[in-house]
């Protein structure tokens, strides 16, 4: 059931990636699904941290805001005289544990001073504070301090950083009473990133270490600033909820101007590479459009290259053609037997009638082949190319050329051709 609800939450169909997910989370799903999230918007997940140098904050600005709440004097000789008796013991203790922990340093390097598991830190964190303080608090961000600061920046939001100090007198009242409060949770949730760790941690140490926090409970308001991550204000010391709330919304609206300046920058570099981005595209469409054109004028250009090369080529198989056309119409008019004497008695007259309705007229042999008609038709001009030889009754086809069925073409006279006889010359050449 509860694999169930989580893949429900993440969005992960597999049960054993599932599982991973949340042993990264420690078991948090609230952590699991915002990862989840940031990975679905393109935000790197914040237990593979980007590897680029973390953003560095200006601290060093002299108009940064800063509100200290000292602690209140004793009041009434009752408070004076418990104050002077705790006095001596209050000041042994602290002194004996500085003098300790100045000397752990010379036996043992400090552990805080070696950032390995920045996001551990935090989450570790979140944890120890839900146990002790309930889950009542303003929303925690669930990652290193240097991707909480590569948000802000991203999104020009305020961060609000609060360093936890778990050995001052202070810590607690204020988690209980100030922070964990229904007025500033909703106030810092709706307004601001909220971005927390323990001083004790590694990362809040290194944390505490760039901000220089002077006591507990540390707030520290960073923001977009003059193109840099920069302290804009600083709270220190046991504040009241209304307190914090109104100095927060104090240095928000003395820095707010920063933002709205830095949103209509950021604005107008949008639209100005959109704009670019548009001319780009517009070039890229254009130059494409004129490629294209130019891939067109080629093609017809090389179709026209081809035709023209194909109709000369075909004028020139024509002119071969009509060449050896003339030369084999020379070569039949040569072997062509001389014309026999009218006197003599196997001559036949044959007049011919051709396509153009001219007529033609010779005299050949009765034993000679009537190829030898066919080459006499053949070597004329007016003669088509293909043409057979009808007689005209009864209708029939003069066999005149070699076939399989018959190698040698009949006589004039076995063709049953007598002295004088009408012959047509048909067309062949469109079948």
């Amino acid at each position: 059931m509860f694999f169930s609800v989580s893949q429900d939450l993440t969005g992960i169909e597999s049960m054993d990636q599932c599982r991973r997910t949340l042993e990264q989370h420690n078991w948090n799903i609230e952590a699991a699904v915002q990862d989840r999230l940031n990975e679905q918007e393109g935000v790197p997940s914040v237990f593979n941290p980007p590897p680029s140098r973390p953003l560095q904050v200006n601290t060093a600005d002299n108009r940064v805001y800063s509100y200290i709440v000292s602690r209140p004097q004793p009041r009434g000789l009752l408070g004076w005289g418990y104050y002077l008796i705790m006095l001596p013991f209050r000041f042994t203790y602290y002194t004996l544990l500085d003098i300790f922990r100045f000397a752990l340093r010379f036996i043992r390097p400090d552990p805080r001073g070696r950032v390995t598991d920045p996001v551990g830190d935090v989450v570790s964190f979140i944890h120890s504070f839900e146990e002790k303080y309930g889950r009542s608090h303003p929303v925690f961000y669930q990652g290193t301090y240097s991707q909480a600061l590569n948000d802000a920046k991203r999104e020009l939001r305020f961060l609000l950083v609060y360093l936890h100090g778990d050995d001052h007198q202070d810590t607690d009242e204020f988690c209980r009473n100030t922070l964990c409060t229904e007025e500033v949770l909703n106030f810092v949730n709706a307004r601001m990133l909220f971005w927390a760790c323990s001083s004790s941690r590694p990362e809040g140490y290194r944390v505490s270490q760039a901000l220089r926090e002077n006591t507990y409970p540390f707030l520290a308001m960073i923001m977009l600033k003059d193109r840099k991550m920069t302290v804009v204000g600083r709270l220190e010391g046991l504040i009241q909820p209304e307190d914090l709330i109104n100095q927060l919304t104090f240095i928000m609206e003395a820095n707010q101007t920063y933002l709205v300046s830095e949103r209509m920058e950021r604005e107008e570099r949008n639209q100005t590479q959109a704009l670019r981005q548009q001319q780009d595209e517009a070039y890229l469409a254009s130059l494409r459009a004129d490629q294209e054109k130019d891939r067109k004028k080629r093609e017809e250009e090389e179709q026209r290259r081809r035709e023209e090369e194909m109709a000369r080529q075909n004028v020139l198989a024509e002119e071969r053609r009509q060449r050896t056309l003339q030369e084999e119409k020379e070569r039949k008019s040569e072997c062509l037997p001389p014309e026999p004497p009218l006197d003599d008695p196997d001559s036949v007259k044959i007049v011919f009638k051709l396509p153009n309705d001219s007529r033609v007229e010779r005299r050949f042999l009765s034993p000679s082949s009537t190829q030898v008609i066919h080459d006499f038709l053949f070597s004329l001009k007016e003669t088509p190319e293909k043409f057979q030889i009808v007689t005209n009754f009864p209708r029939r086809v003069l066999p005149c050329l070699p076939t399989e069925a018959q190698p040698n073409p009949p006589t004039l006279k076995e063709a049953g051709l007598s002295r004088s006889e009408v012959l047509f010359v048909q067309d062949l050449t469109d079948d």
